[in-house]
């Protein structure tokens, strides 16, 4: 746990670490093209994230590597083609010009290749490995887009530059997944359906949507000045949902466990639940600050800081728990907060029309689906009982 957190955290700082040289030197409008873009780009991810899952579950059940690359192949092969569809989408939906959108949207496919790479590894139980693995892609992603932004370029350069980056980070990780196999076995040699992947990314994509519906639609709803000044609050909701990653990850082959299952998503939630007090706390001492560090353009939303990490650590908690409908192969776990979900981007388009209104909207929505959540898990666990 701890290396994983190390390895974690070193990336996320640096995720964040890159916000800062693109808030002030982008300017409020042109940071918000790029933070929006980068969240587009997230949730072309899912079947990325969703792979990882399934092929360390797949490790641990013996499945052939040469099946679980093939799958690998498949998903890269899927989500670049959709990333095309993507960055159109994104020119109508958030008004973004097109360089930039392309840029952003290539980096989805490489991410495939990571997160199948490091799910070897992380079904293999090599977490030390895996831990600075994390730390290597962070930096590899992260330190291109900080130079970008410093040497001047634009929303569309510092783009370029983290796909680049993320490129690189592939080859790196399939290296080191495949010089990893020698000591490891498997014997069963069958395929691995792609449903597997879909129904896996059906569950991830309600997490990963709900992580930035409001930021996807800030620029549909409010002015670009505003919602540049979204962007810079969304920063706080993504810090505080990524920054406990390393819990979900090494507790996931326990979750699969069912004798172990309930207590470690109990145990699990408890230590999430934590985190998220102590970070929305920080943030609420930090918010004063942000007009100093930052810039005096974005005071109006330093006293919201607090909101913000509010609303990412609710959705770590919810992430955990569907993490957990994963790990047990049950798709439908995801169907409570997909409804939460819907009615989120209803209120958004038809009440939010300022910062205040979309945060509030955001925070109470990401409480409504841990509590569903957890409910349907409760009343399914029961029934399975029976």
């Amino acid at each position: 746990m701890g290396v994983v957190t190390a390895g974690s955290l070193v990336a996320n700082l640096l995720a964040y670490l890159v916000q800062l040289p693109a808030s002030r030197l982008l300017g409020p409008a042109a940071y918000g093209e790029f933070a929006v873009l980068l969240s587009a780009m997230l949730v072309l991810s899912v079947p990325a994230l969703a792979l990882q899952s399934v092929v360390a579950r797949e490790v641990v059940r013996g499945r052939s590597r040469t099946a679980l690359w093939r799958l690998i192949t498949i998903v890269t092969v899927a989500v670049a083609v959709i990333s095309v569809g993507g960055a159109f989408a994104m020119m109508g939906i958030a008004k973004t010009g097109a360089a930039p959108a392309f840029a952003a949207m290539a980096g989805a496919a490489p991410l495939a290749v990571i997160a199948g790479g490091q799910g070897f590894i992380q079904g293999a139980g090599r977490f030390g490995q895996l831990g600075g693995l994390l730390a290597g892609v962070g930096i590899v992603r992260s330190v291109p887009v900080i130079v970008a932004v410093v040497a001047g370029g634009g929303a569309a350069e510092a783009l370029a530059a983290g796909t680049a980056g993320t490129v690189l980070a592939a080859v790196v990780v399939g290296i080191a997944a495949t010089r990893g196999a020698s000591a490891e076995t498997a014997e069963d040699g069958r395929g691995v359906p792609a449903a597997t992947v879909l129904w896996a990314s059906g569950v991830q994509l309600v997490i990963i949507v709900a992580v930035s519906a409001d930021l996807l639609l800030s620029r549909s709803v409010l002015s670009a000045h505003d919602a540049g000044l979204f962007a810079l609050g969304a920063v706080a909701t993504k810090a505080a949902f990524w920054l406990p990653q390393a819990v979900g990850v090494v507790v996931y082959p326990r979750l699969a466990d069912p004798v172990r299952s309930g207590a470690t998503l109990r145990s699990a939630s408890r230590m999430l639940a934590a985190i998220g007090v102590l970070v929305t706390l920080v943030a609420a001492a930090a918010g004063p600050l942000v007009p100093t560090v930052i810039s005096a353009d974005y005071r109006p939303v330093a006293n919201l800081l607090w909101l913000f990490a509010y609303t990412g650590a609710t959705l770590a908690v919810l992430q955990l728990l569907l993490l957990a409908a994963i790990a047990r192969d049950r798709a439908r776990g995801g169907i409570p907060a997909s409804v939460v979900l819907i009615g989120e981007i209803v209120l958004i388009l038809t009440v939010a029309d300022s910062v205040v209104s979309l945060a509030v909207i955001a925070a109470a929505c990401a409480t409504v689906s841990v509590i569903v959540t957890r409910l349907w898990i409760a009343l399914t666990q029961r029934g399975a009982g029976r």
